[in-house]
């Protein structure tokens, strides 16, 4: 990218004015506000964005400053205001004119005085923000209710609520030329491997686009690589103390302004198979819960496949098993029941997010009715069918990452697929080829498979069993962290 030519302030406040009102669109956009004064016999002008800037503020600085007298401006005007006379917090001075526009677009307020050549831009605003509620998605029985907000400056507020750590980093950036989205990466630096942390950063400062209206997946997109390959690569977290127990581990999180998810790198395959709940109990219960979700995760992707190749080839089952076939077959073939159950199962989820919450009662209602009852009755579905699909169904909604549920479904339309085709050795193939595709995968040169591959014990039982905290004292080996001792 080449680098632009910068715009500098002049002294006379009309070639500043001009230049702003005609780079901020002054008079064309309603919302794009600017108000001429004069204190101290000098002129001013204040630039500002309706609905960013906080009403109350500048009212007040306004009062100080029309309390000042010309002489108390002589004879270093600027050290007078930005030390005595505009008593504000965040006060900076910028002499691009370019990037006044691009920061007064951000939020802050800009201030023009005749006769000095940097221009003061006081970051007095306020973005519309709901309350940190429980994220729907991540909602444990007990342990706190807040998370993340569209608020870039929210959720840091949040995670540092958390972290106390005086190593703990917040390192800004700006990604879109037109957009000028903020990012935020955070990292604790003495825990966190340096080389990571630089990866993750290059990876962001090299995103070339124009903007990114879809915030965080499209950072994701741009950073993580493997766009055909269903398996997410990074997780989403809205939870704070999620985010939190990871920057304890040494990984980096990236907040993206906009968005209530925190994107946390790099992760393993493993890491989409935890949740809060599990650490909110004790730790046999915990592992339990664990082991639930694992068979149930496991049993969405294998069960319907692995039932289909025992109807096809029944001579694999034993006698004592023969009951699994269907009691009665239907007027259309079993492969394209499970595809019609399947797309009707997302089409269904689909209609669910864009119903009104007064009419999901009537649409959960005609659901079961249509496909539970009525298609069984006409003969387009067998129970059976409905029975294994409705399993998969619950063990798909049972993994605890979004994003790892919907390749997971891919996954087992696939070994579906394969199975129809080759019987035994298509299911056979299409599980080896998986599972070479993941231990092929990296997360920033993490391997996606590990502890499994490249094996190591000691993780292995970590992943498999929920530990008690106190025998939880060493940080995971894969993020190289500076201090592997908690």
């Amino acid at each position: 990218m080449e680098e632009k030519i910068k715009k500098p302030v002049h002294e006379h406040i009309e070639e500043n004015v001009d230049y702003l009102k005609d780079a901020l669109g002054v008079g064309k956009s309603f919302d794009v506000l600017q108000l001429n004064v004069e204190y101290a016999e000098r002129k001013m002008a204040f630039y500002f964005i309706d609905g960013f800037v906080k009403d109350d503020i500048l009212h007040l600085l306004m009062k100080f400053l029309a309390k000042l007298k010309p002489e108390e401006l002589e004879p270093d005007a600027l050290h007078r205001l930005l030390k005595t006379d505009i008593p504000y917090v965040e006060v900076e001075t910028v002499d691009d004119l370019d990037k006044v526009v691009d920061m007064v677009l951000a939020g802050p307020t800009a201030l023009v005085v005749d006769g000095i050549d940097k221009i003061i831009m006081i970051d007095a605003r306020t973005y519309p923000a709901r309350g940190p509620e429980e994220p729907d998605t991540e909602r444990v029985v007990r342990g706190s209710r807040d998370g993340f907000v569209e608020t870039l400056v929210f959720n840091t507020a949040l995670t540092r609520r958390r972290v106390r750590d005086r190593t703990l980093r917040m390192e800004y950036l700006q990604v879109g030329r037109r957009s000028k989205t903020d990012i935020v990466v955070s990292y604790i630096e003495d825990i966190a491997e340096a080389k990571m942390v630089e990866e993750v950063k290059e990876a962001i400062s090299k995103i070339d686009t124009d903007g990114v209206p879809m915030a965080e997946k499209t950072i994701e997109e741009y950073i993580s690589g493997r766009h055909w390959n269903p398996f997410p690569v990074v997780r989403y977290t809205e939870r704070p103390d999620t985010a939190a127990s990871h920057l304890y581990e040494g990984h980096v999180c990236i907040l993206v302004d906009g968005s209530p998810s925190a994107i946390i790198t790099p992760v393993t395959y493993w890491h989409h198979m935890q949740h809060a709940e599990e650490y909110r109990n004790k730790p046999v219960v915990g592992s339990y819960l664990r082991f639930v979700r694992f068979v149930a995760v496991w049993a969405s992707i294998f069960l319907l496949p692995l039932w289909y190749l025992f109807v096809m080839d029944p001579h694999l089952l034993p006698d004592n098993m023969s009951f699994l076939g269907p009691n009665e077959d239907g007027r259309i073939p079993l492969l394209l029941q499970f595809l019609f159950v399947e797309i009707g199962i997302d089409m269904l989820r689909m209609a669910a997010i864009h119903t009104p919450s007064a009419l999901a009662t009537a649409l959960g209602l005609i659901a079961a009715l249509m496909i539970g009852q009525v298609a069984v009755e006409v003969g387009l579905l067998t129970n059976e069918v409905i029975l294994y699909l409705s399993i998969a169904a619950l063990g798909t909604f049972a993994t605890p990452s979004y994003e790892m549920s919907l390749a997971n479904r891919l996954v087992r339309i696939v070994l579906l697929l394969l199975t129809a085709a080759f019987h035994a050795y298509g299911l056979v193939i299409g599980i080896t080829l998986i599972i070479i595709m993941l231990a092929r995968m990296q997360s920033f040169g993490v391997p996606y498979l590990w502890p499994f591959i490249p094996f190591n014990f000691r993780a292995i039982v970590d992943v498999l069993f929920r530990a008690p905290m106190p025998l939880k004292n060493r940080r995971p080996r894969f993020l190289h962290p500076k201090d592997p001792d908690r």
